[in-house]
C-alpha cells in the first residue's frame, strides 16, 4: 500500500481537514491547523507532502522521525500542527487496513467512555451564571470559561472583582460538584495571576488554566504558592520536549496538549506516559473540528491519566459551521450524563462527509483572532 495523495480543505468556522489518499482505495482524515494560521500550515502540509507521496502509510513512526528531524530546524506551532494532522490522517489509515479503532493499536482501551467539558461566557465572560445552567440541565457535569477580559501587567482591583464575582456566580447557580475550568488563556501576566488565584480559591475550580504566557513557565513556581487549586498548561507546547521541563518542574497538576498541535496521537500518548510518571493527569485540548476531537478520544480511550476532554460544540468560535456538520453520522459523538462514547469503529471511529466538506471549501474562510489592546493603545494578549 502507497500513499497517493494529499488533499487539503479549509473549512468554516476556522478548520483544515486533510485527507490521504492511498492505491488500496483507502483514505484517511487528520486535521493540521494553527488557529488563524490556516494557510501557512496548509503550505507546510504541501511542502511535507513531497516526501509521503509513494510511501507505506502504514510506518507512522519512521514517518514522524523523517519530518520531524529531517529537516534539521524542527519544532514550533506550524511544523508541528502540520505534522500532527498527517499523523493523525495515517493511523486513521491503519485503522481503516485492520479493521480496528486507533485504542486499539496503541495497547486497548483503559475506559469506556470519557468525561467532557462544554465551554460558556465567549472571548469576554459574560452571562456565565445562566449559561452554566443551562449546560448542567444539557447533562454536563464540567464547564470552562475565560476568567478575565484583557488584563496589564498591573490592574484594577475592580477588573479583579469582576472577574471572582462571575466565578462566584457559576457556584451558586451549579452548586458543589460541577466542574468549573477556568481559563487564564495567557492574558494574565505572574503579578495579577498571583492575585487572581488566591482570590478564585475558595470557589473551589476544577483548574485554573495556563495562568501565564508558556514563555513565562518558570513563573508557575510563584503562582503555586499562592493557591491549592490544580494548575493547567499545555495548548502552546509542541511534543515531548516541549512538556520535559514543564513535568520535572513539578508546578503543573493537568497537562493539555492539543492533538492538532503537539504532534498527534502517538507523541500525544508517550506525553501522556510521561505524565503519568510524574503523577500528572491529562486533558487534552481541542477547541477545533470532529477529526481533532476523535483523535482525543482515541488517545483518551486508551490512556489511563486522562481526566477530561475539552470538545468545541456550541464554542464561541464556531460561526457558520459547528462540530458536527462534517460528519456522515453525527452521533458517533453521544454525550451523555456529561460523558462522551469513545468511538469504536476503524481508525479514528468516524466517517468524514467529503461532498458536504468540498462544498464548504469553496467559501474557505480567513479567519484571525483579535488584537486587543489596553487602554494606553500598547497591545494586549488575546
Amino acid at each position: 500500500m502507497k500513499i497517493t495523495k494529499l488533499t487539503l480543505y479549509k473549512v468554516q468556522p476556522r478548520w483544515l481537514f486533510l485527507k490521504i489518499d492511498t492505491d488500496a482505495g483507502i483514505e484517511g482524515w487528520g486535521e493540521p491547523i494553527v488557529e488563524g494560521r490556516a494557510s501557512t500550515v496548509e503550505a507546510c502540509v504541501n511542502e511535507l507532502a513531497d516526501y509521503l507521496i509513494g510511501k507505506d502509510p502504514l510506518r507512522i513512526e519512521d514517518h514522524f522521525q523523517v519530518l520531524y528531524r529531517g529537516g534539521f530546524y524542527r519544532g514550533g506551532p506550524i511544523l508541528t500542527s502540520a505534522l500532527s494532522g498527517i499523523e493523525q490522517a495515517l493511523w486513521d489509515i491503519k485503522g481503516k487496513f485492520y479493521n480496528m479503532p486507533v485504542y486499539e493499536m496503541l495497547g486497548g482501551a483503559a475506559r469506556d467512555k470519557v468525561r467532557i467539558y462544554s465551554w460558556i461566557g465567549g472571548d469576554r465572560p459574560s452571562d456565565v451564571a445562566e449559561a452554566a445552567l443551562e449546560k448542567v440541565r444539557a447533562g454536563f457535569t464540567a464547564v470552562k470559561m475565560n476568567a478575565t477580559e484583557e488584563l496589564d501587567y498591573f490592574d484594577t482591583h475592580s477588573k479583579v472583582e469582576a472577574a471572582v464575582n462571575r466565578i462566584a456566580a457559576v457556584r451558586e447557580a451549579v452548586g458543589p460538584d460541577v466542574g468549573i475550568g477556568i481559563d487564564f488563556h495567557g492574558r494574565v501576566h505572574k503579578t495579577m495571576a498571583k492575585i487572581l488565584a488566591k482570590e478564585l480559591e475558595p470557589y473551589r475550580p476544577m483548574f485554573i488554566e495556563e495562568p501565564v504566557l508558556p514563555e513565562n513557565n518558570e513563573a508557575l513556581r510563584e503562582i503555586a504558592r499562592h493557591t491549592t487549586t490544580p494548575i493547567a498548561t499545555g495548548e502552546r507546547q509542541y511534543t515531548r520536549w516541549g512538556f520535559k521541563q514543564i513535568l520535572m518542574d513539578g508546578y503543573v497538576d493537568i497537562i493539555q496538549p492539543d492533538l492538532s498541535h503537539a504532534g498527534g496521537i502517538l507523541e500525544v500518548k508517550k506525553i501522556a506516559a510521561m505524565a503519568e510518571a510524574f503523577d500528572v493527569s491529562v486533558a487534552p485540548h481541542c477547541p477545533l473540528g470532529p477529526i481533532a476531537l476523535a483523535s482525543c478520544l482515541q488517545l483518551d480511550a486508551c490512556t489511563p491519566n486522562a481526566i477530561i476532554q475539552e470538545q468545541s460544540l456550541g464554542i464561541h468560535y464556531n460561526k457558520g459551521s459547528d462540530l458536527l456538520d462534517y460528519l456522515a453520522d453525527p452521533q458517533v459523538f453521544q454525550y451523555r450524563d456529561g460523558y462522551v462514547d469513545i468511538p469504536k469503529g476503524p481508525g479514528l471511529g468516524i466517517t468524514i462527509n467529503e461532498e458536504v466538506v468540498k462544498r464548504a471549501a469553496e467559501e474557505g474562510h480567513n479567519w484571525k483572532n483579535p488584537v486587543w489592546r489596553h487602554q494606553d493603545g500598547s497591545v494586549a494578549e488575546w
